[in-house]
């Protein structure tokens, strides 16, 4: 039997992403207080990873985990796999989706701005508020796997975005 579809699931979650950057906003006088949204996503990532992973061998290699994360965690939170994985082979990876479809719906009041450049710019700012979950979310399925790291995202492109995972090096003794 084919698997339904979850648009209701879908809709649901976008708005409820939506929301929670518009309250943050609001609390925070104008600007979103990022490290709420971290803690969220966070432990949602956590959470995820551990569920995801519950029945499949420990991955040993950040290698691996960055492709499981790419493959397997992308296309169960974000609905698609993730569209390239670069590296530096020196613990930076870039991830790229094209169409990152938590932006989609990210808009700008046209009568604040001109047009062109401040028009892009304004939409950049507004989708790194909401980018803060996301990078949340994949940070803490790192984590819960082992891997510690920072995780930001680049919304210059959009519907395309960036997100750059840097692994934290090992603790000299």
């Amino acid at each position: 039997m084919p698997a339904k579809p979850r648009v209701a699931a879908e809709a649901g979650l976008d708005a409820l992403t939506a929301e929670l950057v518009r309250y943050y906003r609001a609390v925070g006088h104008g600007t979103v207080p990022a490290a709420l949204l971290e803690a969220i996503g966070q432990r949602v990532g956590r959470a995820l990873a551990e569920r995801y992973t519950r029945d499949k061998p420990r991955m040993v290699e950040h290698l691996d985990v960055i492709k499981w994360t790419c493959k397997e965690l992308w296309g169960e939170v974000f609905r698609k796999q993730v569209d390239s994985l670069r590296t530096n082979h020196r613990g930076t990876f870039v991830l790229k989706d094209n169409h990152f479809r938590w932006t989609r719906s990210i808009s700008v009041d046209p009568g604040d701005l001109g047009a062109g450049a401040a028009a892009t710019a304004a939409t950049a700012a507004a989708a790194a508020d909401h980018l803060h979950l996301p990078c949340a979310i994949i940070r803490g399925a790192l984590q819960s796997l082992g891997v510690d790291c920072a995780v930001t995202a680049d919304p210059s492109h959009l519907p395309a975005v960036d997100f750059t995972v840097v692994i934290a090096p090992p603790p000299t003794r």
